[in-house]
This record gives structure tokens, C-alpha cells and sequence, in this order.
């Protein structure tokens, strides 16, 4: 974004951290400065998915050899890189200058940050090579998003699964009633072997079939990216060899299902389940929702209660746009989601606010220790919540522009007890000095826990129709 060009000052800024530039102000603050010369030149955008759903967006820069020609190309690289984790596509469209189309192949073919939006976007996600597309607005791929009555099937008996980074869940249910829930501590990310994932997940599904008289559907949700109920790209099985992945994971789940005697067997990410969740819960649609766990994972459901073909994946997508932002481990790049809405966050601002913790000592462990010093009134770790809700207030000014909603279902560890209260009450202030409107039309939802763990195995277990 315009990093030499300053936004307005924050309203109510995270305490523990003066450097957050929130890309929603960020980029007021650039669209005001080129309206105001009246010199912008308007940039057509489109990102589309090989399936057919794309969406489009327009824009403004400086004409080129101005001085801040520069900073409002890196704004609309920002903007893409937004589309992309939050839509997901193959294919950039770009109807712009020269320059910006010469910086944006630049970005993604040989800077770090942008190779990786590029390789995930391309051949890992949807088997393709991604692709800058210099084309007139007038040869875009026209608007459109595919969507799907996926789930709220609650007939029959059936197994409802959530594979996380730190713990599996599997439930029973029959008619839509959970008879049985479990959750077994795992660490898969050290497992390099695809039959010990494989040989785990069938243990849970085993132990959740012993409750019922028979099994009609399995329904799972999982971290990562996954298109017709195959991998393509997820943490749990960061330690597997990339050619072990291609031969047994990116099927796995299909020979499960197979395992299974070929019955409806749907895997989804899970936070589309967790927005599936919530929307059946509040019973309504136009509902986002955001787990802060070990990553950050979201899903949407639109206002017919629908699941949509976007990607959601908003642990990579920006938010903050400070040069000094901290840098997600795995694309490289700073500002986005993950280092704001999760235990990497949280246990980053412990140190900010003076909370000493062993560096050795785990993030969940972190967790529970700050969690302890909430429930005793810690001024210290009240901060650390505060910032957080804050980071969240302005993230939601970004969120709302992509994404038309009136709900937010917040979960994950990180909302447990008094600290999830804290988020909430620090982002609605937000939103109220800042957007007021915003205030004024979402709905926060903060699940109980009997919720979140039956509920989630319900919305999984309810993904497959029966045949």
C-alpha cells in the first residue's frame, strides 16, 4: 500500500502495538490522495477460478513517473492478493497501465511472497499455472459465483470428523442428534508417513461407528484447501514428501471412503463447516465465520444458506499494511490474518506486554497460561485480548467490503473464556468509532463450548445427501 502516503489515526488503536496500519485505512487514505488530484488512471481487476466463477473489481492509480506511482501498485497487488486468498483463482485479469501489469508479473514470478500466492493459486490448488492476464475489461470473464445447499442433510446414522493441528474430533449422530463425541490429542504435523494419517483418522471414524447400528454417511472437515474431497494443500501433512503426497495423500480420503463401502462421504475445509455451523445455529445465512486456533481458518455461507465457491482462506490474506508487520512463516509475507487471529498471535503480544514465557514452551501451553492470568484479572493479559479485538475491528472493515454479511461466529482456543468476551467487546468499539454502520449490522456470535463441539460434528456429519 502507500507506505509513505500516512492514513488517518485510529480511533482506538491494539495497545501493544503501535505500528498496525490497518489496510482498510490504508487504502482510504490512497484512494482519497488520488481522487483529490484528479490524475488517478482507473485498473480493472478479475480473478477466476478453472471451474468458471470469477469476480471482478476496479481500482485507481498514479499515472505513471509520479512519485507515488510505485506505492499505489504495491496497493493493487494488495488488492489482488486479498481476491486470491478470499476467492481463489488461476487467472488475474489486469486492465491497467503498462507498468502496474509489468510489476504484478514481476511480483509473482520472482518475488518471494508472490511466488508463493502464485504456486498455491496455480498448480497446488487448481493444477494449473497461474497466470497475469493483460487483456481490454471488455475480454473478462464475466462475474459469477457458483454455489451449493451443501449440508443440513440430518437424516440417517452418520459420522461427523474435524481434523485439526492439534486435535482430531469425530462424533456420531443419528436423525441429527450427537450420541457419541470424542477428541483425541494428535501432532500431524511431525508425520511423514501417509498410513499413519490414514490409520488415525480410521481409528476415530471406527470409534465413532461403534455407537450406532449402522453407517450411512461420513461428513469431515479438515485445515487446508480441498476441491471434490481431494487435497490439494494442508498443514497437517506438511512433513509428508511430495511424492508420497501426490501417490497416497491427495486421495486419502477417497480411499477412506472407499474403506467405507463407497457411502456419501464429503470433506470440506473447516471453516466452511464452521460457517455451516454457526448459520444453522443463528439460522440465518450471510454469516462468516472465523476460528482462531493454531492457524485462522474462516468460511462463509451466503444469505440463502449456502456454501460458495471462494476459498476463504483468510490466515494469508492482508490485513495490516506496516512495513514493520510480522511475517507469516509459511508464504513469506507480512500483514496477513494469521499473525492477528491466533495462538501465533497471541502468544507474539504476550511478550509485548510483559507476560515471560520459556520460547520452548508450546503455543497452546502459551494459551492456557494467558487464559489462566485473564481469569485472574491480569492487566496484562487483558491487554493482549484488547489488542486482538482490535485487530479484529479493523479487519472487519476490510472483511464487510468483500464479504456481505450480517453475522460473525467467532471460535477456536484463542476465544476461550474471559479473553473471547474481551475480542468481542474491543471490536464492536471499534467498529463503532470507525463504522458505524458496520457496528450497526453485524451480529457477533461467540459458540459455548457444547456448540462448538457438537454443533461443528453435526454441520460435518450433515455434508453428504444420502444416495
Amino acid at each position: 500500500m502507500s507506505r509513505d502516503l500516512p492514513a488517518r489515526g485510529l480511533r482506538l488503536p491494539p495497545p501493544l502495538d503501535a505500528r498496525f496500519r490497518p489496510l482498510a485505512l490504508a487504502r482510504a487514505a490512497l484512494d482519497a490522495d488520488i481522487g483529490a488530484g484528479g490524475a488517478g488512471i482507473r485498473v480493472a481487476l478479475a480473478v477466476e477460478q478453472p471451474a468458471g466463477s470469477a469476480w471482478r473489481r476496479e481500482t485507481h492509480v498514479y499515472p505513471t513517473g509520479h512519485p507515488r506511482e510505485a506505492a499505489s501498485h504495491r496497493a493493487v497487488e494488495r488488492l489482488c492478493k486479498f481476491l486470491l486468498w478470499s476467492r481463489g483463482g488461476s487467472r488475474l485479469y489486469v486492465d491497467g497501465p503498462p507498468s502496474l501489469v509489468t510489476f504484478l508479473t514481476r511480483h509473482y514470478a520472482a518475488d518471494p511472497a508472490g511466488m508463493f500466492d502464485a504456486a498455491f493459486m496455480g498448480p497446488q490448488l487448481f493444477g494449473t499455472p497461474f497466470e497475469v492476464v493483460p487483456v481490454p475489461e471488455a475480454d473478462f470473464p464475466p462475474e459469477r459465483e457458483a454455489a451449493v445447499a451443501l449440508g443440513r442433510h440430518l437424516d440417517g446414522c452418520r459420522i461427523g470428523f474435524d481434523l485439526g493441528a492439534s486435535d482430531r474430533k469425530a462424533a456420531a449422530v443419528i436423525d441429527g442428534e450427537v450420541v457419541f463425541s470424542e477428541e483425541i490429542l494428535w501432532d500431524p504435523s511431525r508425520h511423514a508417513d501417509p498410513q499413519w494419517h490414514f490409520d488415525e483418522v480410521m481409528d476415530s471414524l471406527r470409534r465413532a461407528a461403534a455407537h450406532m447400528p449402522r453407517v450411512d454417511a461420513i461428513g469431515g472437515s479438515s485445515a487446508g484447501a480441498y476441491v471434490d474431497n481431494e487435497v490439494r494443500a494442508a498443514s497437517l501433512f506438511r512433513a509428508v514428501p511430495p511424492e508420497a503426497f501426490e501417490a497416497r495423500v491427495r486421495g486419502l480420503f477417497r480411499e477412506l471412503r472407499q474403506a467405507w463401502g463407497d457411502i456419501p462421504f464429503v470433506v470440506v475445509n473447516d471453516g466452511e463447516v464452521t460457517a455451516l455451523a454457526g448459520s444453522m445455529m443463528a439460522g440465518s445465512g450471510g454469516l462468516l465465520g472465523i476460528a482462531m486456533g493454531s492457524s485462522q481458518a474462516a468460511g462463509y455461507v451466503d444469505r440463502q444458506g449456502r456454501l460458495t465457491s471462494r476459498i476463504d482462506e483468510l490466515a494469508f490474506a492482508p490485513i495490516d499494511d506496516s512495513p514493520d508487520a510480522p511475517v507469516d512463516e509459511w508464504s513469506g509475507d507480512r500483514g496477513c490474518g494469521v499473525q492477528y487471529f491466533s495462538q501465533q498471535a497471541t502468544a507474539r503480544l504476550m511478550g509485548s506486554a510483559g507476560i515471560d514465557v520459556d520460547g520452548s514452551t508450546p503455543l497452546p501451553e502459551r494459551l492456557v497460561h494467558l487464559q489462566d492470568l485473564m481469569a485472574a484479572a491480569d492487566p496484562r493479559a487483558a491487554l493482549v485480548y484488547r489488542t486482538v479485538g482490535s485487530y479484529l475491528g479493523y479487519a472487519l472493515m476490510t472483511y464487510r467490503e468483500e464479504y456481505d454479511l450480517d453475522h460473525l461466529l467467532l471460535l477456536g482456543r484463542v476465544m476461550t473464556g474471559a479473553g473471547g468476551d474481551a475480542v468481542i467487546e474491543t471490536a464492536r468499539a471499534v467498529l463503532a468509532a470507525e463504522d458505524p454502520e458496520a457496528a450497526e449490522g453485524i451480529r457477533f456470535h461467540l459458540a459455548d463450548e457444547r456448540q462448538k463441539r457438537h454443533g461443528q460434528a453435526v454441520a460435518a456429519a450433515s455434508l453428504p445427501e444420502l444416495r
